[in-house]
């Protein structure tokens, strides 16, 4: 290798500055601001270091600095958006930098132009990102600049200039990129640089949103990242009473709390064996005559909650009130709370057989694993059900079902994995696998277990984290990643939930009169 060749050759180093970079600064800073400013002299920029030496990046190539980030940290509300560049950095002694601060204000980045094309402009804004991220700032603001708008400024108002530029009908150099970068503007700010003559002395007020910004995090008890999920695929089989039931019931319970499961997770009609008991009877009595068990397993299950440090969602069992027979699927937290959740549609089948009738509300549960919503089997084919959830920020849905036949999993299996992409959540579903001879309506069961999830390169490549055998006994234990969801909704490369029409239409829940 030639020399020649060598010297041509790039070695870039991202790191923190130091005041020996000075000189290799100056030179970027003075060929970039010969209006706004100039450059730091070497005592501001000393200031800078010893107030803030982590916020001071740049990209080195062979030794000399070609690029470079400036930035400290404040107390926002000190200032507003109202603020000047001189206010926010004390005239250039930093002295306004706050380590107890909540946001990352940026005060410059610079890019020598040989490296211009070469996109390190975009490498030190996801270095601040990341800063952001590691010291739990709320965000990152900065006054950004818009040089383009000295061609326009006769033409129009630096908003209209803005939302151009945001449409792509104009090229901003600065602006452009910025928006690149998932900033967004907050608005538009006057005399924030006077000097700035391309800008016409306007600037924009731009924010980049730490998603992952936790207030006043605790050392113990906090949000959950990952979550475990515990989903057991129940085999239909006799038993003489309750007892055998739960005996069951715990097994599952102690076998997926024993992988310290967050989550427990059992079919629709779970319980169904117990109609055994009344094969003389037709079914509609006979599934009344069952609901006379649900207190005592809900109590019985609230208990294994507790004892198993386990949130538990209890499938769903018949509830009879003496008026209306409803299907309820109860959710005990592992904090001894109890919570309910209706089913909302009744098959045709439901209707005849038994005169089910559907509940009337639907909800987000808070527990100490995230925010999840409950459908129970037919319900999750209603997407309209699955949206209302999800604007209430639901991070899992739970889907116990019953179905009989393959063609009837499909209908279940095919929609759940619907919501968990156009929602960007987590879906569990799981039901029942055998058969219950001689108990009318509920002779046989298919069943496939899953966990989905939303489809982006953060996720599985068939959206899928777990999947059980077909029709077979087993549990399912998979963990979910919270913090994905947030970054899907933020950062993915389709956001259904932040991009949907909401000028042109919009989902809104009847209260019943």
């Amino acid at each position: 290798m030639t020399k020649q060749k060598e010297e041509l050759e790039h070695r870039l180093k991202l790191r923190n500055i130091k005041l020996s970079d000075y000189d290799d600064i100056r030179e970027i800073m003075v060929s970039i601001y010969k209006e706004p400013g100039g450059a730091w002299t070497r005592q501001e920029l000393k200031n800078q270091l010893k107030v803030f030496p982590e916020g001071q990046i740049c990209i080195e190539d062979n030794g000399k600095v070609v690029a470079a980030a400036l930035s400290l940290i404040v107390d926002y509300a000190k200032f507003g958006d109202n603020h000047t560049y001189d206010q926010i950095t004390g005239f250039g002694k930093f002295d306004t930098h706050d380590s107890e601060g909540d946001t990352l204000y940026g005060t410059d980045v610079f890019v020598d132009k040989e490296y211009r094309g070469m996109r390190l402009g975009r490498r030190l804004y996801d270095a601040r990102k990341e800063l952001c991220e590691n010291l739990n700032l709320r965000s990152i603001i900065a006054g950004g600049r818009i040089p383009g708008y000295s061609k326009y400024y006769d033409q129009m108002t630096p908003r209209k200039y803005i939302d151009l530029v945001k449409s792509k009908e104009i090229f901003d150099p600065v602006l452009s990129f910025q928006l690149a970068n998932e900033f967004h503007v907050r608005k538009v700010i006057t005399k924030y640089l006077p000097e700035d003559t391309d800008s016409r002395a306007y600037a924009t007020l731009l924010e980049w949103i730490n998603i992952y910004y936790e207030k006043d995090e605790k050392l113990i008890g906090n949000k959950k990242s990952i979550v475990r999920l515990g989903l057991v695929q129940w085999k239909m089989r006799r038993f003489n009473n309750v007892d055998d039931l739960m005996q069951q019931v715990e097994f599952f319970v102690d076998t997926v709390s024993g992988y310290k499961s967050d989550f427990c997770l059992l079919p629709e009609f779970f319980n169904a064996p117990l109609l055994a008991e009344f094969n003389d009877m037709d079914a509609s009595e006979a599934i009344r005559n069952l609901a006379d068990y649900t207190d005592e397993i809900v109590t019985r299950m609230r208990d294994l909650a507790l004892s198993y440090n386990v949130n538990i969602i209890a499938g769903s069992m018949p509830e009879y009130d003496g008026k209306k027979l409803r299907n309820v699927s109860y959710l005990c937290r592992r904090d001894g709370t109890v919570d309910k959740q209706y089913k909302l549609h009744i098959t045709p089948d439901e209707q005849s057989y038994w005169g089910l009738q559907g509940g009337n509300g639907i909800k987000v549960f808070d527990t100490d694993a995230g925010k999840i919503g409950i459908l129970i089997c037919y319900d999750v084919e209603f997407p309209e059900l699955g949206r209302i959830l999800a604007e209430q920020e639901m991070d899992i849905l739970f889907v116990p079902y019953w179905t009989d036949t393959k063609n009837a999993f499909l209908r279940v299996n095919t929609c759940a994995k619907a919501r968990a992409v156009e929602n960007e959540c987590y879906v569990a579903i799981t039901g029942s696998v055998g058969n219950l001879p001689r108990v009318e309506n509920m002779d046989i069961q298919y069943s496939q277990a899953a966990i989905y999830s939303p489809s982006d390169f953060s996720f599985p490549h068939d959206a899928t984290v777990a999947q059980a055998s077909e029709n077979a006994e087993t549990t399912i234990v998979a963990d979910v990643d919270l913090d994905l969801l947030t970054k899907q909704r933020k950062a993915g490369s389709v956001r259904n939930l932040d991009q949907r029409r909401l000028d042109l239409y919009s989902i809104h829940w009847k209260k019943k009169k």
